[in-house]
């Protein structure tokens, strides 16, 4: 996608001095002296437009900006079978060729499998625990399940999904319609082990990734509850995964159960798992018996070079973040005080401050909204997946960050939220909440229709 590269300091974000004020630290809760806007601090970006999602921080020095443009063209590059002059690697079995396939715009996109506009994926694993803890990969399948491949080679297994409907009534007689998938796995390349679990998983947005990354880990353990001291129903958790290049057990930050501790993990697996790209942090296609494997040329090179991995975690990194919009209206400001007031605002958390980033000054001691604690809950049994993933159970789902949210439409057409992408609406979204949240969605549900209206103004907001 074409930038806008904005290479000088904080004013040419045409806010004004409160974007290079260094943050007020003892006054978390206090935004009288914040621009409203500002949702990732010096590391956002007032556009309106389809392209929302795909503005690179302000401030990147003349290198940064051409590393960021790097990252961009491989983000959008479709990838090709082996042997290639150029982007090529791709499968033998895979899911899509290229991460924009499945992060539409920088957002997110079709809750299908299979062809170039789809964005789902099936995780799978058998029960029990690797070596570090985390899910146990399905023999001859591994952890995700490639639907697509190469000419002459047998997708590992077809995958369907299909909806049934129903009618939820509000007290006041307005209604929703919900959809509930339901997963069909066929014509596997061999059969499927016993007691296999699967997980699907739609492509999120992939704007102010940097800025959570950037947030310290005291910061989100400062928020965890396990045993629900406060009494409010909610008990978040972190998740502790285990990170391929420093060897160790860290906290999980991204993936929709936090199965991921940085960028680089996260971007290189997906290449890794969603295409068939190796790379120096993901170096094989498959340790897991897959036959496919044999069609795959012998190669003592990654199929992406350190600099084209590199340049794309930076460019996800360096994406902003959006800002809001009609942050001033008397019907937004009255759903930010319901939001508040029915304590979405508890697994929601609207403001965090991310730690020092002496490289990049947009994502340095910033003070965001990204209205998520990055932690675990239980979200009850409607949007289970029964798959443990590390700490993270079968009911457990990580909070959403909800930066963006108002602009998935311009930016994606018909938005699909929650982790499957089974939500059509916002209402939806929240009348699947569950578990911990289920005192929240009963509050939803007896406000009078105004103020459930004044609430999802407040949210399209963001």
């Amino acid at each position: 996608m074409k930038k806008i590269y904005v290479i000088a300091g904080c004013a040419l974000l045409i806010i004004g001095s409160t974007m290079c004020r260094k943050p007020n630290t003892s006054a978390l809760d206090d935004d009288s002296n914040f621009d409203p806007r500002l949702s990732g601090g010096m590391a956002t970006f007032l556009d309106v437009s389809s392209g929302s999602f795909s503005t690179p921080i302000p401030g990147l020095s003349a290198n940064d900006a051409r590393v960021h443009s790097l990252g961009d063209q491989l983000f959008e590059q479709s990838f090709v079978a082996a042997p290639a002059p150029r982007f090529g690697g791709l499968g033998p079995a895979y899911n899509n060729t290229a991460c924009a396939n499945c992060h539409h715009n920088d957002g997110i996109g079709l809750p299908t499998f299979g062809g170039v506009g789809s964005s789902l994926l099936m995780r799978i694993s058998i029960p029990g625990e690797d070596e570090h803890g985390g899910p146990l990969p399905a023999p001859g399948f591994g952890g995700q399940l490639q639907n697509v491949a190469l000419f002459g080679v047998q997708p590992e297994v077809h995958v369907d999904v299909a909806y049934t409907e129903q009618t939820y009534t509000f007290p006041d007689g307005e209604t929703a319609t919900l959809r509930t998938p339901t997963y069909t796995l066929s014509n596997p390349y061999i059969s499927l082990p016993a007691g296999y679990m699967t997980s699907p998983r739609i492509g999120p947005t992939v704007f102010g990734l940097g800025l959570l990354e950037n947030v310290p880990e005291s910061t989100i353990l400062a928020h965890t509850d396990p045993n629900d001291v406060n009494g409010d129903g909610i008990k978040g958790r972190a998740n502790y995964v285990y990170d391929p290049v420093t060897k160790r057990m860290e906290i999980g930050r991204f993936g929709k159960k936090a199965n991921t501790s940085s960028l680089l993990v996260q971007v290189a697996t997906a290449f890794q798992q969603d295409m068939g790209i190796t790379s120096y942090v993901q170096p094989l296609k498959s340790v897991y018996g897959q036959s496919q494997m044999s069609a795959v040329p012998a190669s003592t090179a990654y199929d992406l070079a350190d600099s084209s991995l590199n340049a794309v975690v930076f460019y996800i990194k360096t994406l902003a973040v959006p800002g809001r919009r009609n942050a001033g209206n008397t019907d937004v400001k009255r759903g930010e005080a319901i939001f508040k007031q029915i304590n979405c605002s508890g697994c929601h958390i609207p403001t965090m401050y991310t730690g020092v980033d002496v490289n990049l000054p947009a994502l340095s001691n910033q003070r965001i909204h990204a209205y998520t604690d990055m932690l675990i809950h239980d979200m009850g049994d409607a949007l289970a997946d029964h798959r443990p993933d590390y700490m993270a159970g079968g009911n457990d789902w990580r909070t959403p960050p909800l930066w963006g949210l108002g602009m998935l439409e311009k930016t994606n057409g018909v938005p699909n939220y929650l982790h499957d992408g089974r939500a059509r609406t916002v209402t939806e979204a929240i009348l699947w909440h569950g578990g911990e949240a289920s005192n929240m969605r009963h509050a939803f549900t007896k406000l009078p229709k105004t103020d459930r209206a004044a609430l999802l103004s407040f949210l399209q907001s963001l």
